[in-house]
This record gives C-alpha cells, sequence and structure tokens, in this order.
C-alpha cells in the first residue's frame, strides 16, 4: 500500500472522522473499564472497613480474654498460696485462724514465718501428771462413809 495524499477537504473530514469515531470508541471502552475499576475500588474499600472492624473486635476480645485470663491466674495463684499457708501452718501447731498471718510468696519463707511464729503462739504440749492425783476410794471405804452419815434409832 503506497501512501496516498489527501488532496481534498472531503477526503480530510472523511479520514478525521473515522479517526474521531476510534478515538471515541477507545474513550467509551478505557471509560467502562475506568468506572468498573471504580465500582470495583469502592467494593474493596467497603470489604477493608469491614474487615479492619473484624480485626478490631478481635483484638479487643484477645485483649479482655488476655485480662480474664490474667485475673483467673492470680486467683489460682491466691488459692494455691492459701492453701500452702494453710499447710505449713498446721504443721507448725499454729492456729487455723491465724495461718493466713504468714508471709512469704514461696514455701521456704513461708516455712520460716511459720516456725518464728509458732515459737510465740505454741502453748506447748500438755505433760502426762506422773501419778494420778485422784483419790483412791475402795468400795468399802464407800459403805463406810454411808454408815457414819447414817443415825442411829
Amino acid at each position: 500500500m503506497a501512501f496516498e495524499p489527501i488532496t481534498t477537504q472531503e477526503e480530510f473530514d472523511e479520514m478525521i472522522v473515522e479517526r474521531l469515531n476510534r478515538q471515541k470508541e477507545n474513550i467509551l471502552k478505557n471509560y467502562e473499564d475506568y468506572e468498573q475499576l471504580k465500582k470495583d475500588r469502592e467494593n474493596l474499600q467497603n470489604e477493608l472497613l469491614v474487615m479492619r472492624k473484624t480485626v478490631d473486635a478481635h483484638i479487643a476480645e484477645k485483649e479482655n480474654h488476655s485480662k480474664e485470663l490474667e485475673a483467673l491466674n492470680a486467683k489460682i495463684k491466691g488459692y494455691e498460696l492459701g492453701r500452702m499457708k494453710m499447710k505449713i501452718a498446721l504443721e507448725n501447731d499454729i492456729p487455723y485462724s491465724l495461718a493466713d498471718r504468714l508471709k512469704g510468696e514461696d514455701e521456704e519463707s513461708i516455712t520460716r514465718d511459720a516456725k518464728t511464729m509458732s515459737e510465740f503462739v505454741s502453748k506447748g504440749k500438755p505433760v502426762a501428771p506422773l501419778k494420778s492425783t485422784e483419790p483412791k476410794i475402795s468400795k468399802d471405804a464407800s459403805y463406810k462413809k454411808l454408815l457414819e452419815n447414817m443415825e442411829g434409832e
């Protein structure tokens, strides 16, 4: 195909109209693609907002669970410490009502405190008497006493 020069205005207008129509089709096609991309972008932004809200909710829920877990672990530690104090107090003859006064965070320190407290609290174990302090009463002595108290007739 050889190059043919444009010699008339009509030929030029015809070529320009054809070129403008092609350009218009491209623009419309690009515009449709642009509109679709714009809609897709809006949809993705909306999805992103929903996902961010979901993630934020999960993060807040995780923090609440973490705080609850810490509180429960502290409660368990308190129960275990109380049980340990009670056990050590009973081993060292400290009354039940004074077991919660023992100080310390581990078994060794609580035991030291219990030994110190038991020196002040313990009254000592009662010592059995060496011999009976009860008077011995025989059957005959009972009858004699009864007869002595009787008045004669």
